[in-house]
């Protein structure tokens, strides 16, 4: 059998919420009751007034063992606590209408009459059964009050609860997302030290040790800047440009006469935040299906551009012509799929990644994203 410590299960709703919900169901019942007592020209209305105090701090004191009655199963389903609140609801109304019946019939009932009325009130009390009616008519009506304080209180504990698988979800939510992040983001490497270490090994199979020498320096400083970074963190567009340019010196002693770089970045959108290395693959995917198949110097440009609250990032190289090209298409599938899922994990709809080739040969990479200030 299940146990609750209700001394260290954290309610859904507060102690200090509940005891002020229930004294202000108690007060409204006061206030009603005080002016009608007032419209109705009653007698005694200050004997009846302090009366009234005592049944209200009864019912004060019984609506706050039902809440602690509620809270018991507080982990349980709904509809066994909406079970409980009603079955509990009618022990609590019966024992406020006997007490209310006692204090304004039972105790000293002549302080409340004057002789007329006090002799037409015996003739009314000595009807047949006439307490338990009037008990049992005052128990509905005190039913139903207490009724509607406990579905506030369950309402209220709902509502919390709601909230709190709410926050849980967009936790693992956003858990998921970081992971998913983590994964994407640490693919760019071992993909990009796969490329590299090949191409440092056929520069050893030339013999050309200082070429090999000058690309390890290169790679040490890439992995140096790279790896420095939180995968989850965004980066200057400057800093990313400055990694794909470090890797472009990599490449450049693999392809000393056939690799020439442009960049064109505007001096505004030099502290724009971008996902790290995310122009990676497609800096590696121009390189190898557009500087490596070709036979003549080959230009790989990177441009930025701001278009409204977009930003728009271009890798685009002039390699072999469209017809001379179609079988590399199929290779770039894991560095732009890489690029789109990052793109999707990070903002959803609002970025994409278009590809074209024009006709005067080439390829071209866009990413669109929003434009994110550095704060």
């Amino acid at each position: 059998m299940r146990k609750f410590d209700i001394g260290n299960h954290k309610p859904s709703v507060g102690q200090q919420v509940a005891i002020l919900s229930i004294l202000g169901f108690w007060l409204f019942y006061v206030v009603i009751i005080t002016l009608r007592a007032a419209v109705g020209d009653w007698p005694a209305q200050e004997e009846l007034a302090v009366r009234r105090v005592f049944v209200t701090i009864l019912g004060i004191a019984i609506t706050y063992m039902l809440y602690r009655l509620l809270r018991l199963f507080e982990e349980k389903a709904l509809s066994t606590r909406i079970i409980t609140a009603f079955a509990g609801a009618i022990p609590c109304a019966i024992a406020i209408a006997a007490f209310n019946f006692y204090m304004f019939n039972v105790y000293d009932p002549q302080s409340l009459f004057d002789e007329k009325n006090m002799e037409e009130m015996r003739k009314y009390m000595e009807q047949e059964n006439f307490a338990l009616k009037v008990i049992v008519e005052d128990s509905i009506s005190r039913f139903f009050f207490m009724i509607s304080w406990a579905s506030l209180y369950l309402t209220l504990s709902y509502a919390s609860e709601v909230r709190t698988v709410e926050r849980k979800a967009a936790r693992f939510a956003q858990a998921a997302q970081d992971a998913e992040l983590r994964s994407l983001r640490y693919q760019v490497n071992p993909h990009f030290l796969f490329n590299t270490l090949n191409s440092l090994s056929t520069l050893v199979m030339r013999s050309q040790p200082e070429e090999a020498e000058e690309m390890i320096l290169n790679l040490s400083k890439f992995y140096r800047t790279s790896l420095s970074g939180d995968p989850l963190e965004d980066v200057a567009l400057s800093e990313e440009v400055h990694l794909q340019n470090l890797y472009l010196d990599i490449e450049a002693v693999r392809f000393p006469k056939r690799l020439k770089t442009e960049t064109h970045i505007p001096a505004e959108l030099d502290d724009v935040l971008v996902p790290g290395l995310i122009l990676q693959p497609l800096v590696e995917n121009a390189i190898k299906h557009g500087v490596a198949h070709s036979k003549r110097p080959v230009t790989i440009a990177i441009s930025a551009s701001a278009e409204g609250d977009f930003l728009k990032l271009t890798v685009a190289d002039d390699g072999e012509t469209k017809s001379q090209n179609k079988a590399s298409d199929q290779n770039n599938g894991i560095g732009l799929a890489n690029v789109r899922d990052r793109l999707e994990t990070r903002f959803g709809t609002q970025a994409k990644l278009q590809t074209h080739r024009p006709e005067t040969g080439g390829f071209v990479a866009e990413l669109t994203m929003p434009l994110l200030a550095d704060i």
